[in-house]
């Protein structure tokens, strides 16, 4: 039965696993429009437990990935290169930060990029500060930074650099289920693997979304700022259409020729933006907070990477790292298999030392400088300028408009903010395109280099993840932004659980790989009880290096077979 669909609908995937997921995400979109409200107070309860109960396993876990990320990149494991031995990197650096950066938390600095700063400016997170300070600014740096810079980061890097391994090193399908090898081994291949990706699917189809309704609120908002075009549902759903039509196209054409030229385009104009600010605001109070908001961060980041609120100020900010902190860690892994699986497709190459430290540093360095300068720019209009800012994100609510009533500040606010809408547009659209692209290969299991499925197979996941967001958007009878959040701290927990399952199988699977370590010669020494004695020790020459053998079990036995073993036989199976 499912072989005869795939051939009647020209499909070359999966089809258990394709028809599953696409039959649970269906039979979501449907309930959740005939009982929107049961749905949302069922997402509600259940993402109210988890924050309550687990909220410090999430807060420790991410900082656990990190940990585990810079000590495998400086152990002997960071030499070896996912891929291939001596496998060189496809694309150049600028091109594969373009594309880690649109792929990743774009769309997430267009929107909390004022949002954020200004919310803990007002109402500072840990109580005792005074709201509109400096100490109140120094606060907002610092736990922008923390929910947006090396920790964000750590959790797609995680997912990524198992994903790069197992599917270039070990030639792996490129599902999630192909991380759990070490666990598993061939059953991987079997039902238990199946699962295992229909659940990693459905999540990621769940977190997509979530990133596609923050960017349809931002760009009604904008729309609403530029046009008078009044912030709904209908608009919201429209919105979607247009941009999964557009996402659709960029799919079809692939990796290199649409994803890449769009995340390219979108670079350019974010840094355009950045630029723009900087030059025409308070150029050198910017450079210089940015500065010291890195400062702020470095110093405060061993704290707040432990800190769990076990003592809140008051009673209103007992749950406030709940609805920060802990739903910023439970989307960000709902998605991080198709960043993951993304980064890993245009990583390859790369040893694990580059990979690492590349993914945790460019983007990031990135990131304090863009919260840095907008951040900055937010509290000198609050403190020098005008203000407003306080008042339209934090007293109304208007969190999607909180770029656009930070650019009515700026000269030619009318073009800026349609220049704004534009980036979003496209941040919005690579992350679909990228994101149909990815999921269209861990459902089939192949590589689209290699085995190129239908492009029509690939806009199938475009217009899902947009279904899913308008549902979210339109269909809960919740609030948009709330049930956006509801649904996927619920749908992120069994994620995070996989993340120290894959910590796991990288060190084991690297092992393997990677044979024992050679043992460690050293000079040995006699009675130094002398002067004479010292210098004839340390005259002594040090022993030759022994490098490990690279020799692979089986290899060249039929020549050492057709020399008659002579060889081997002369030289000692010490010889190397």
């Amino acid at each position: 039965m499912s072989e005869r669909i795939m051939r009647a609908l020209r499909l070359k995937t999966d089809p258990g696993v394709f028809l599953t997921t696409v039959g649970i995400v269906l039979l979501f979109v449907v309930v959740t429009f005939l009982a929107g409200d049961w749905v949302g107070s069922v997402f509600g309860t259940a993402s109210g437990w988890i924050m309550t109960n687990l909220g410090w396993f999430y807060i420790s876990g991410v900082t656990i990935f990190l940990l585990f990320l810079v000590w495998i990149a400086m152990s002997r494991f960071g030499h070896v290169r996912l891929g291939s031995d001596g496998e060189l990197p496809e694309h150049s650096t600028p091109a594969w930060f373009g594309m880690l950066f649109a792929a990743g938390i774009g769309t997430i600095l267009m929107f909390w990029g004022v949002a954020e700063p200004i919310s803990h400016f007002a109402t500072p997170p840990r109580g005792g500060v005074e709201p509109g300070s400096t100490e109140a600014a120094h606060e907002a740096m610092a736990f922008t930074l923390y929910h947006f810079g090396l920790h964000t980061w750590t959790i797609f890097a995680l997912p990524a650099l198992a994903f790069a391994y197992f599917i270039y090193k070990r030639k792996m399908p490129p599902r999630v289920s192909s991380i759990f090898a070490p666990l598993l081994g061939e059953r991987v291949y079997g039902p238990i693997g199946r699962t295992i990706d229909v659940v990693a699917l459905v999540g990621t189809i769940f977190g997509v979304a979530t990133s596609v309704g923050l960017g349809t609120l931002q760009i009604n908002a904008g729309l609403d700022e530029l046009f008078g075009i009044a912030m709904s549902p209908l608009v919201q759903v429209l919105i979607i259409v247009v941009v999964t039509v557009i996402a659709s196209t960029s799919v079809a054409a692939g990796l290199n020729k649409g994803i890449k030229r769009l995340s390219t385009l979108n670079i350019v104009l974010a840094i355009a933006l950045l630029v723009f600010i900087l030059v025409t605001g308070p150029t050198l109070f910017l450079l210089k907070g940015t500065v010291e908001s890195f400062g702020v961060y470095a110093s405060t980041l061993p704290e707040l990477a432990f800190w769990n609120n076990v003592f809140p100020a008051n009673d209103d900010l007992a749950s406030w790292q709940n609805t920060w902190t802990v739903f910023y860690w439970a989307w960000t892994i709902t998605w991080s298999p198709f960043v993951g699986i993304f980064i890993a497709r245009i990583s390859r190459g790369r040893t694990i030392r580059q990979f690492v430290f590349g993914v945790l540093g460019l983007p990031v360095a990135f990131s304090v400088i863009w919260f840095g300068v907008f951040g900055m720019a937010a509290f000198d209009i609050e403190l020098n300028g005008s203000g407003g800012l306080v008042d339209a994100v934090v007293e109304r609510g208007d969190i999607p408009g909180a770029l656009f009533a930070f650019l009515s500040n700026y000269p030619l606010a009318t073009l800026v903010s349609g220049i704004a809408v534009l980036i979003v547009v496209i941040f919005f659209t690579t992350s679909v395109d990228s994101a149909a692209m990815v999921v269209d290969m861990m459902v089939s299991g192949k590589d689209d280099t290699v085995d190129p499925s239908p492009a029509h197979q690939r806009i199938i996941w475009a217009v899902l993840m947009g279904a899913v967001a308008a549902t979210l958007l339109a269909g809960t009878g919740s609030g948009g932004l709330t049930a956006l959040q509801e649904v996927i701290t619920v749908i992120g927990l069994p994620f995070f659980v996989m993340g120290f399952v894959m910590m796991y199988s990288l060190v084991r699977g690297i092992t393997d790989d990677l044979g024992e370590r050679p043992p460690t010669v050293t000079r040995q020494w006699d009675r130094a009880y002398s002067p004479e004695e010292f210098e004839k020790n340390e005259t002594t020459p040090s022993p030759e290096p022994i490098g490990p053998s690279h020799r692979i079990p089986g290899e060249g036995d039929e020549v050492n077979q057709g020399d008659g073993g002579a060889k081997d036989s002369a030289d000692g199976p010490d010889s190397r």
